[in-house]
């Protein structure tokens, strides 16, 4: 029997939220949370993950995701720095390190890099995506290139496995080695470029790991709020789209995210 298609629309917000719940379904994930530890870098996509994982765990924190981020792009209206950061941003929470399923509140991936080892887990956003290639990229507005070098030490120099949710607004169509070329090259101005190579977790794979069934970007657009929306085609059997209908259900009405 052929394969069945339906599509789906999906907010940026609501891909957010997908993506997070997907994230809780990864079977290392799954085994770290329990007994390892699971470092979740500050950022927008990143807070919905966190808010997952401490619905689970039922934590009485204080977390909230409105500034769990370092830089992040906003209308004119608002006053960013050159690093990307807001200017009147006094609340920084700092990241969220989990140990043994138990949120170590005050750390930050600089105090922990050098503690971890194969089996732990880091959690950082990206900012570009390129489908075909599977190629990642996160823009770097500290001199010292932030926290994607202090990440990258465990994760070269210890095997610490390296998660890159990313949304797909954040798609691109080319050659990420050569925008970072050109990017970091003498003479140019604005953010660096930094390729990442990770585990990279998109609304498209957030649907396989929730459902089995097969996703795929068709259209995107939208007014209204829906700018930057995608349209989204799911493939499968019966029942992987019966699935698909619950979590998109769960999710479509995710409110766009505030600070």
């Amino acid at each position: 029997m052929d394969k069945l298609i339906k599509q789906y629309f999906l907010s940026p917000a609501a891909g957010k939220r997908l993506i997070a719940k997907s994230f809780l379904r990864i079977p290392s994930v799954a085994a770290a949370l329990e007994n390892r530890t699971i470092v979740v870098i500050a950022g927008t996509t990143n807070g919905y993950i966190v808010e997952e994982i401490f619905n689970i765990k039922s934590q009485d924190s204080q977390f909230t995701k409105n500034r769990f981020f370092r830089g992040i792009s906003l209308p004119p209206k608002y006053v960013i720095s050159d690093a990307g950061r807001l200017n009147d941003d006094n609340e920084f929470p700092g990241d969220v390190v989990i140990v043994n399923g138990k949120w170590d509140p005050g750390k930050t991936i600089f105090d922990v890099t050098d503690s971890l080892q194969e089996g732990d887990i880091i959690v950082k956003g990206a900012n570009a995506i390129n489908l075909k290639s599977k190629q990642a990229a996160i823009y770097i507005g500290h001199p010292k290139a932030g926290t994607i070098i202090a990440a990258l030490q465990a994760v070269m120099g210890r095997r610490v496995e390296l998660y890159l949710p990313i949304g797909l607004e954040k798609r691109i169509d080319g050659d990420i080695n050569d925008i970072a070329r050109r990017l970091n090259s003498p003479g140019a101005k604005g953010f660096r470029y930094f390729p990442v190579c990770g585990n990279i977790l998109t609304e498209l794979e957030a649907i396989h790991i929730l459902t089995g069934a097969e996703a795929e970007l068709v259209a995107g657009g939208g007014v209204c709020g829906a700018e930057g929306s995608c349209w989204i085609a799911v493939s499968g059997n019966e029942e992987q789209l019966k699935e698909a209908d619950i979590i998109m259900k769960a999710v479509t009405g995710e409110p766009g995210f505030i600070i």
